[in-house]
């Protein structure tokens, strides 16, 4: 089941990330923060790109630790990008049919479950921790 998960995963990030870059382009633009310093455009191509790619990595490693880190990676992802949904909410800005503010606050509490999606269906917690036991990484108490 968690692999179904993990390609599922793969495939929506693929697909979301192939929008960034064509179809759905503006309506990404609408998640950019107003204060972010980066061109807009440009955030919404590299973050395409960025989906893209760990869409493909997510259908195509499927040995563990590499597919825990990159669970990891998507996970981490999602929440780097969270400020973007934060500000969308924020600063009243429509996009994907999110045109009210309740719409969109209601949103923000679908991020934490992508983390955990990503998390989940790639075990990536016990395959970070299995890899910083081996390496003499271990967490102090």
């Amino acid at each position: 089941m968690k692999k179904i998960l993990q390609a599922a995963l793969g495939a929506t990030l693929a697909f979301a990330g192939t929008t960034h870059l064509t179809v759905a382009r503006e309506e990404f633009q609408a998640q950019v923060p107003d204060w972010f310093p980066i061109d807009t455009d440009f955030v919404v191509l590299a973050s395409g790109v960025a989906e893209i790619g760990l869409g493909a990595a997510l259908l195509a490693t499927w040995k563990q630790p590499y597919r825990g880190l990159v669970g990891a990676a998507a996970g981490a992802f999602f929440v780097v990008i969270f400020p973007g949904n934060v500000a969308q909410w924020l600063e009243h800005k429509d996009g994907f049919g999110l045109d009210t503010d309740t719409k969109r606050f209601v949103r923000l509490f679908f991020q934490p479950l992508l983390v955990a999606w990503a998390l989940g269906a790639t075990d990536a917690i016990p395959a970070v921790r299995s890899l910083r036991g081996r390496r003499g990484l271990r967490s102090r108490p």
